[in-house]
């Protein structure tokens, strides 16, 4: 048995730095603890409740049953790019060449993966505003840059200073990589504070990294598409996909669009790695893009009645919320509990069988918050806020 653990020994020590230096999700970390646990409401998980649209569903069916079990196209099937092209054009005013421009990949992940790992030399710095989706840091580091957070504060209504990015800029800094609609947050930036990022980004010969993943989920107020600013086409590569917006997580379908000196790098990645995204998630994903709107509108509706619901909701239990404007979260202050979110979080659960996530796991800016998902049901929002009510008469 010792001669069997002293191999398993040797064997981890073949682990890159890199990878062992990674620290565990702590999204992951709550979800496992749920899943041990009976009568749990979740506002953690980030995505949809919604299923994919009936007719994007029967989309990727005739697929499967036409026989396209084949690759694609290393940058996806060319009636997709065209579409995708023609609906950042309508939507955002936007043009790029389905054939140069455009990369269908597995997933927004795998856009982001390719970004970085084309970009980056080792040691070179990549700028973050913090929270923000916990991949960020990560895939910074595992393709061998280095993440530099900037923490944004709820006073801003976690919009970033520009001051600070600034500030963080050394000659090792390439790029600056922004995910708004916000994961964990909720804030949508103003074109005012993205112009002047812009402005950095050509003052300093930055690339912009724009993870526009939730662009169609915003309320009473109109996102601006990174890329369509001022100048800002040739040093962005615009991130998105149909996770979010179409309910279609499970497809893993995602883009990347740039310059073509750009793209043609991130697609010589792509077509090592991945070959291709899956033909039938590309079919759906043409449905969607041609006839989903519809879909997105109702479900945009009816998350933004449960945004309504559950910010009033936790400012009335004494958990101060701003009013975030993008994506399905809310990001309560926690602090008058007397925790910590880690705390505050695990208590919760075990007390009143509700999830949400620590603030902390999503960088700098995050401690003293939790993020609450309102991606589930109406009523189980209900519920979650009286059990929260409850927790908070014993701990606030």
């Amino acid at each position: 048995m010792s001669e069997l653990l002293s191999n398993v020994k040797v064997r981890q020590s073949y682990l890159a730095d890199r990878v062992v230096s990674l620290k565990p999700s702590g999204i992951r970390k709550f979800f496992d603890i749920v899943a041990t646990m009976k009568d749990v409401i979740s506002l953690g998980i980030g995505e949809p409740d919604f299923t994919t649209p009936d007719s994007i569903l029967q989309a990727g069916i005739r697929s499967l049953q036409s026989g396209k079990t084949h690759y694609t196209s290393n940058s996806g099937t060319l009636e997709l790019r065209q579409a995708l092209s023609k609906h950042i054009q309508k939507r955002y005013g936007v043009s790029y060449d389905p054939q140069k421009e455009l990369v269908i990949t597995v997933g927004v992940s795998e856009a982001l993966y390719l970004a970085l790992t084309a970009l980056l030399n080792p040691g070179e710095e990549v700028i973050i505003p913090t929270p923000c989706f916990v991949a960020y840091q990560a895939e910074v580091s595992l393709a061998g840059g280095v993440p530099v957070e900037i923490p944004s504060r709820m006073e801003d209504n976690f919009q970033p200073r520009p001051a600070d990015i600034e500030a963080a800029i050394t000659p090792r800094t390439k790029a600056i990589l922004i995910g708004y609609p916000n994961n964990p947050t909720g804030a949508v930036v103003s074109r005012k504070i993205l112009a002047e990022i812009m402005k950095l980004a050509e003052r300093y010969d930055l690339i912009v990294l724009s993870d526009e993943i939730y662009d169609q989920l915003v309320y009473d107020i109109s996102h601006v598409c990174f890329p369509a600013l001022p100048g800002a086409r040739g040093r962005t590569l615009l991130l998105g996909g149909f996770s979010k917006d179409y309910a279609m997580t499970g497809w893993r379908i995602g883009y990347a669009a740039g310059p073509e000196e750009l793209m043609a790098g991130l697609l010589r990645i792509h077509q090592y790695t991945i070959m291709c995204a899956p033909t039938t998630a590309q079919d759906a994903a043409l449905e969607a893009l041609l006839h989903g709107q519809q879909y997105v509108d109702d479900m945009a509706a009816e998350y933004n009645r449960r945004r309504r619901l559950i910010v009033g909701g936790l400012n009335d239990v004494g958990l101060p919320t701003f009013e975030p404007r993008g994506a399905f979260y809310a990001f309560p202050k926690i602090t008058a509990s007397g925790m910590d979110e880690e705390a505050f979080a695990q208590k919760l659960l075990e007390e009143e069988r509700v999830a949400v996530i620590p603030g902390s796991a999503f960088g700098a800016g995050g401690e003293g918050f939790v993020r609450c998902s309102y991606a589930t049901a109406y009523e189980d929002i209900e519920e979650a806020l009286r059990r929260m009510e409850r927790f908070m008469r014993r701990h606030g």
